[in-house]
């Protein structure tokens, strides 16, 4: 009975410390940060294109709302 409640102990212990390990790994920002920036590296290289269709429409977006806010009446 002994063994069985130590290998209980043992495995469980295990799970938790795998868990553990998920949840910080998933938290480390700086880590998480490398990942998406090497996604989005790949991405771009793949296929430009979409990349660079939206930086022209975020620059259009930005450029009119600064253009509205120094022409606007208001």
């Amino acid at each position: 009975m002994s063994d069985t409640v130590a290998s209980t102990v043992s495995a469980t212990r295990a799970r938790l410390e795998q868990t553990l390990d998920a949840i910080d790994e998933k938290l480390d920002v700086k880590k998480q940060a490398g990942e998406l920036t090497e996604r989005v590296k790949t991405s771009y290289q793949q296929n430009p294109v979409p990349w660079i269709i939206g930086a022209t429409a975020a620059t259009v977006v930005v450029v009119g709302l600064v253009a509205w806010a120094i022409f606007s009446d208001d």
